[in-house]
């Protein structure tokens, strides 16, 4: 049996080249259990290695043959081996957060062969604090990072005392998660004989949506003429982000209390999100500032929408993909922090109603023409010809709200990894964990030099903040 995949999972999969690598990744950091012996690290890895039976969705590789008639369909490993997914390893001395963050900079540049399933995981000792890191990846594929969040909450407790507890690949995972959440079960391979009859109800289910995509197109094509927020940006201007890139890359990663950024949207009638983009806008007009690089014309995110409210299965922790675009004007072009966090609130305020008046369809039909020229650029080796259509991309992945354990592991920071592409050297991803907002930033090593330098610039954003709110 195969089953079908889906036209944003094929993207993912054509789009991948050396330079590109098209995986999500997440670092995780864990204090030792109590009374936990100098071998705890390795009776952590041996834990997540040692799995009775692997959940489907971490036995699947992507493969098209003739027999698939040239379309990439999912197949289940006949060969899968453990031991090459889950692996053990350790920082070299002095094991700062520095060289855990090298390391991960390092695995996430690595790109991973259809010849297995797409997925893989480090535990990683030798922090001088004591505590133990896991750095995972899986391919966008396979899950998108709302999925890949919901994997790790479902084998997360509130309770430290439990134990025997399964890694997020164990197939008592997806049993354990079924019975007690009430969530649907997984869906059901696809026979390739069944084909053509899927492809035609497909066909006939997209026809009801046809008829409000010429008007969803002109509403959002003229919303971006006149450069006004929707899912397409006529007027991103040049930056050094988007050029060329190498497969390289460097990872920074801090968080912040989230009450300081729920106080200054409280204090100003915005979102925390709003607060989240507001210190990425100051974050990176400073750091482009001292790269004597600072563009007339603000810089422009992409910031990725779920559509799981619409479509409640959609993204789930059986993989797959549901998100559309609002394409946010950042207001780098101010040197004012409250008037950059009015234009970004007044921007995705916007682009949101935009949205609202359409369908999940016709949400992803315009944010994928939106983002079609990053796309296009470098398939046609045009970087640097053609206008971006946007800077950077911005995303914020909800998170535990209170404190996680794994087998008595007290989880104390999460911190995403995303996908730089060509054209689009950086990529921002917030994550939220016990009262905590974590940035990860990932982005080009070579495009993007001392890219650790805007942690600080981002401290430093949220103090002028909290000083143009009034609320220090």
């Amino acid at each position: 049996m195969a089953s079908l995949i889906d036209p944003t999972g094929t993207a993912f999969l054509l789009a991948e080249s050396r330079t590109m690598p098209m995986h999500v990744g997440g670092l995780h950091l864990f204090e030792r259990p109590e009374g936990a012996g100098r071998d705890y690290g390795r009776q952590m890895y041996e834990s997540m290695r040692d799995v009775d039976e692997v959940a489907p969705l971490f036995l699947k590789r992507p493969h098209r043959s003739l027999t698939t008639a040239g379309q990439l369909v999912w197949v289940e490993d006949d060969q899968f081996d453990i031991e090459h997914h889950v692996q053990h390893g350790a920082l070299p001395q002095p094991g700062r957060v520095r060289e855990l963050l090298e390391l991960a900079g390092r695995l996430h540049s690595t790109r991973m062969a259809w010849e297995r399933p797409l997925w893989e995981a480090t535990v990683i000792e030798g922090l001088r604090d004591g505590r133990i890191a896991l750095y995972t990846k899986t391919h966008h594929a396979l899950v998108d990072g709302i999925s890949a969040m919901r994997l790790l909450q479902s084998v997360l407790s509130t309770d430290g005392e439990r134990t025997a507890m399964p890694a997020p690949w164990d197939a008592r995972t997806r049993r354990t998660s079924s019975s007690t959440s009430g969530s649907a079960a997984p869906p059901q391979a696809t026979d390739l004989t069944d084909l053509p009859l899927r492809t035609l109800r497909s066909a006939l289910a997209i026809a009801g949506e046809a008829a409000g995509l010429p008007a969803a197109l002109a509403r959002t094509v003229t919303r971006g003429v006149r450069n006004e927020t929707s899912a397409i940006s006529l007027h991103a201007p040049r930056t050094i982000f988007n050029q060329k890139i190498t497969g390289s890359r460097r990872f920074a990663a801090q968080d912040w209390p989230v009450a300081r950024l729920r106080g200054i949207g409280k204090a100003t009638g915005t979102t925390i999100n709003d607060v989240v983009l507001a210190m990425c806008a100051g974050a990176v007009r400073a750091y482009l500032l001292e790269l004597d690089a600072l563009p007339d014309a603000p810089l422009v995110a992409m910031v990725p929408v779920g559509l799981n409210a619409r479509q409640a299965n959609a993204a789930s922790t059986d993989g797959g993909n549901a998100v559309g675009s609002v394409m946010c004007r950042l207001g780098t072009d101010l040197p004012d922090p409250a008037d950059r966090l009015r234009t970004i609130h007044a921007s995705m305020t916007d682009g949101k109603q935009a949205l609202s008046t359409m369908t999940p369809a016709q949400i992803l039909a315009m944010s994928a023409l939106g983002q079609a020229p990053a796309i296009i650029a470098p398939l046609l080796r045009l970087e640097g010809m053609m206008r971006p259509p946007y800077n950077l991309i911005i995303s914020n992945v909800p998170g535990p709200r209170t404190t996680h354990y794994w087998n008595g592991a007290r989880l104390v920071g999460t911190y995403p990894l995303s996908i730089p592409i060509n054209g689009m050297a950086l990529n921002i991803t917030c994550t939220s964990y016990d009262g905590r907002l974590a940035f990860g930033l990932i982005g080009c090593r070579r495009t993007v030099p001392h890219l650790q330098r805007m942690l600080g610039h981002l401290d430093t954003e949220l103090t002028a903040l909290e000083r143009a709110a009034g609320v220090t």
